[in-house]
């Protein structure tokens, strides 16, 4: 609840009607304007000479040869075309050498339009003695050409592609095709040209080296061949030499006599066993495989054979059976003697293989002596063979490149790596003066500034103002202030015309009255009589004036205490009473003492207003809730005090995104002077409680008059201290 001093302290609007009116009743004067700056600007397009544009692009690729394109592919030589690549092809489109082989072709040196300094106007030559301007002749003529030719030249990437776009204006259409269309030629041969350089360079290094690699080549294929014959390192395949394989055949020699030798042994001490045991030796290999033996036990089975048939017929003293049992007897003693041979032989070749073995492990020796020297030999050959190796692969990618540098040296061989996609044409229509457009603007601007300076004209003149609200106005007749006596009881208001302030400030005495003491007043220096208000003292409390701000609806409130930390206490305990209503409220603890905060919140060190002023903390972080209510509060916060009154100007911002989430959002500001409530209130948007439990007449008058002054009249006064509300009892029993 707000009021006003004066009828010039009302709020204004903008009468939107009124400017249309003032506009349409100059209609006649905007369209006049309006034609008068399309004819201007259709007379001054149709008198520029007009200019024309083409534009030829070109796509940024590899390209080679036909014949060349598979070795290409294989060999993976195709440059990349990243971005820097494409900004490099422009910036050469733009290069000076490509720009004067242009003009060197079209002749471009002959014409006017590109040396229009040959006859300069009369302003320049007046500038030019005047010192104002430097001398354009000083120029050599293919600079100033070369000026003029960038000057209508551009050339630019299309976007997040590799076309390049080459684009010319000029006053004559067949140039300004013929142009776009000459660089790029010149831009393809240069691109060829280029190649070409390249290739026959490469050829030309080429040549000296390869013939140099050549001989270097031979020399160390020479010095490989002397080495070997040296340390006698002959090979006897890829991998292996004379020493190492002759070391490899005496191992193998040594072996195989090494087992014969075993072979041997075993056979003549199974033989020996046997004999010694007096067992058969007819079932043992190296009997049985004896030609006597063998042709022995043959006449042994005759015998055998003979004795049985006769003794069937014979007796055993017959002189026949004898003498064949004497045979068979004879013959296997010469068996015996023929296995004692067998016996012998094989001891005999185990002690050749014995010797045989020495001498091959005196060979092996040897052999392996000259294979480690051979070895050593080796480490200096290998070195030699790894130059050879190295020499002779450069000297193939020499001759390799060489070959593909050779294959390139036509001309049609290296194509550039761009071709054209867009050709430059002929344009029939000139780019620059659109007449057309420009004269449609020209009007628009025109009717569009017309309306604007009327419409300003209007709001300074302040015809096209008018009030917020007509009924809120006092008597236009009557200059006289008005003061406003507010009650917070069920009715809400009750204003009465009071006499005008006194120089002293003081208010009237019918709110003195009313909020400290039903007697009478002493007379105040003013010019008028004195009304009393008889007021019941209750309708100051703070159930009166929580009633009063859940009837009237009210926002946002800001409380003012001016004697300290008891007013603060009664807001504190008008918060609980507003809560234990029903109602949604949060206080913002802006005093210096912080009364609030140590009243409400849980601790004295929590995030507040503060901290969310200075941008320390999250705007849900400094919500806290009341320790015996229902209220919320936001502590006064850690922050410096200094530091967070910078951003004061944003509580109200603050505020007002409260009220969106609270009935009531209450701003404790302790005792602070008018000038600053009215920064955070707006200039009487927001209800002002001026909480004073035991009032001072004199200090409430010289309060209320200060407020008076920056448009408060109207304030809402909490001057008796409440019984705790129930929570807070009950809090307080329950501790």
């Amino acid at each position: 609840m707000s009021g006003s001093g004066s009828s010039n302290q009302q709020d204004v609007d903008i009468d939107l009607s009124q400017l249309m009116r003032a506009i349409w009743q100059r209609k006649g004067r905007i369209l006049v304007v309006t034609a008068v700056a399309a004819g201007l600007a259709f007379a001054g397009a149709s008198m520029i000479s007009p200019s024309y544009k083409s534009e030829t692009r070109i796509l940024i690729e590899a390209r080679a040869a036909s014949y060349a394109a598979e070795q290409t592919r294989l060999t993976g030589s195709e440059p990349v075309l990243d971005e820097l690549n494409i900004v490099s092809q422009v910036q050469l489109l733009r290069s000076v050498d490509l720009i004067k082989q242009v003009a060197r072709d079209l002749k471009l040196y002959d014409l006017e339009e590109f040396d229009p300094d040959t006859n300069p106007s009369a302003l320049s030559d007046i500038m030019v003695l005047l010192g104002l301007k430097k001398s354009p002749l000083d120029l050599a003529p293919e600079e100033r050409v070369l000026k003029a030719f960038q000057e209508k030249l551009q050339v630019y990437q299309v976007e997040k592609s590799r076309v390049i776009g080459i684009e010319f204006t000029s006053k004559d259409p067949k140039l300004a095709a013929a142009i776009p269309n000459a660089m790029v030629k010149v831009y393809l041969s240069l691109q060829s040209g280029a190649k070409l350089d390249s290739n026959s360079e490469a050829a030309r290094w080429l040549e000296p080296e390869i013939a140099n690699l050549r001989e270097k080549v031979r020399e160390a294929e020479q010095k490989i061949a002397d080495y070997r014959s040296s340390s006698d390192l002959l090979r006897t395949s890829e991998t292996s030499t004379f020493a190492n394989q002759q070391l490899n055949d005496i191992s193998v020699e040594l072996a195989r006599v090494r087992g014969e030798r075993a072979n041997a042994e075993a056979k003549a001490e199974n033989v020996k066993a046997a004999l010694e045991a007096g067992k058969p030796t007819d079932t043992l290999d190296a009997v049985i495989s004896s030609q006597a033996i063998q042709q022995l036990k043959q006449s042994e089975s005759a015998i055998r054979s003979q004795i049985s048939d006769l003794s069937t017929s014979l007796l055993d003293g017959h002189p026949r059976l004898k003498a064949l049992r004497s045979q068979l007897s004879g013959i296997r003693e010469q068996i015996a003697g023929e296995t004692r041979k067998i016996v012998a032989s094989l001891e005999s070749e185990a002690n050749v293989s014995r010797i045989r073995e020495r001498q091959l492990v005196q060979q092996l020796n040897a052999v392996k002596a000259d294979s480690a020297r051979a070895g050593e030999d080796e480490v200096g050959l290998k070195a030699l063979e790894r130059e050879a190796v190295a020499q002779r692969q450069l000297l193939e990618t020499y001759l390799a490149r060489y070959r593909e540098a050779s294959t390139r040296l036509d001309k049609g061989s290296s194509p550039a790596d761009a071709r054209i996609i867009s050709q430059a044409s002929e344009p029939s229509e000139p780019s620059f003066p659109k007449v057309l457009p420009i004269t449609i603007v020209a009007a628009v601007a025109a009717f569009i500034l017309c309306a604007v300076a009327i419409m300003l004209a209007e709001l300074f003149s302040g015809r096209a103002l008018r009030p917020v609200n007509a009924s809120a106005i006092g008597n236009p007749v009557d200059d006289e202030p008005e003061y406003a006596v507010t009650t917070p009881v069920a009715d809400a208001h009750v204003q009465k015309p009071l006499a005008p302030r006194p120089a002293t400030g003081a208010l009237p005495a019918s709110l003195l009255t009313a909020a400290a003491d039903p007697a009478p007043m002493p007379d105040m220096d003013t010019t008028a009589d004195v009304q009393e208000t008889n007021a019941p003292h209750d309708e100051f409390s703070v159930a009166s004036v929580a009633s009063y701000l859940a009837e009237a609806n009210v926002a946002i409130a800001i409380s003012i205490s001016p004697s300290g930390d008891d007013g603060s206490t009664a807001t504190v305990m008008l918060a609980r009473e507003i809560a234990e209503s029903g109602r949604t409220v949060v206080l913002i603890d802006m005093t210096g003492s912080a009364c609030p905060t140590r009243l409400m919140a849980a601790h004295r060190d929590l995030p507040g207003i503060t901290d969310l002023l200075c941008g320390e903390a999250a705007f849900s972080d400094t919500i806290h809730p009341d320790r015996l209510s229902d209220a919320h509060v936001i502590p006064q916060g850690n922050c410096d005090i200094r530091a967070a009154m910078r951003g004061v100007d944003r509580l109200s911002m603050i505020a007002d995104a409260l009220s969106d989430a609270y009935d009531l959002v209450l701003i404790e500001c302790g005792p602070a002077n008018a000038e600053s409530v009215s920064r955070l209130s707006r200039n009487g948007a927001h209800e002002i409680i001026l909480s004073a439990p035991n009032p001072d007449k004199a200090q409430l008058a010289e309060i209320m008059a200060t407020f008076e002054s920056v448009g408060y009249a109207d304030l809402v006064l909490m001057s008796e201290r409440p019984p705790e509300p129930r929570a807070a009892r009950k809090g307080r029993s329950a501790a």
